[in-house]
């Protein structure tokens, strides 16, 4: 069901039971969407990393990532990426070579409609949905600030969203978006090259 959205923000969070592994994310209520949580999730593997958001008026979804460059990072990162929402599996493409923030957008298609995330900044980001004949499509834009236990994101959204709007724009509050910011292109590409070429000296 399409819904009016009130802006809301979700604060610092950890948990995870006694014994296990510490879960952190963030964690707040939005007035349409009910109570929202986004966290770690425990990996079983070190080249592994995972993010889920649960909430109660929208679908679970999970980003995860594997590969060498999790190993370094406390989330998930868009490199070697596989997002879920519910069991269904959500397209995901991108120009790493992309000259402007919104060249580098992560493109994705899910229950076929189509979807484009850009950062604003390496704090701040915008999900939209795509307009087609029925809908005029959404822009939700999601926005960290303050430090520490004072850190907070906050949502916004134009349009009327649906709850797969929610759970995909919010996923991404607990995943490491760098490479869609300029310096952090710039960085995975210098990265890209370096391992190239040392690959290349050990052949």
């Amino acid at each position: 069901m399409h819904t009016q959205s009130t802006p809301f923000e979700l604060s610092t969070w950890q948990g995870g039971e006694k014994g296990q592994l510490r879960r952190t994310g963030w964690q707040g209520k939005s007035p349409e969407w009910g109570e929202i949580t986004v966290a770690s999730l425990p990996h079983a593997h070190d080249n592994v990393r995972a993010t889920e958001v649960t909430g109660g008026q929208i679908p679970r979804a999970v980003f995860q990532s594997r590969g060498i460059q999790v190993m370094v990072t406390e989330r998930p990162t868009l490199n070697g990426a596989t997002l879920r929402v519910g069991d269904a599996v959500v397209y995901l493409k991108r120009n790493r070579w992309g000259a402007t923030h919104r060249g580098r957008a992560l493109h994705m298609k899910y229950a076929g409609d189509r979807y484009r995330l850009w950062a604003v900044n390496r704090r701040e980001y915008v999900l939209m949905r795509e307009a087609d004949n029925e809908d005029r499509g959404v822009t939700v834009k999601v926005k960290e600030t303050g430090i520490g236990k004072w850190k907070r994101v906050h949502v916004s959204v134009t349009g009327r969203a649906l709850g797969a709007d929610m759970a995909l724009a919010l996923v991404f509050s607990g995943v490491d978006r760098s490479v869609l910011t300029r310096r952090g292109a710039v960085r995975a590409g210098l990265s890209r090259i370096f391992h190239v070429a040392a690959d290349s000296a050990m052949g």
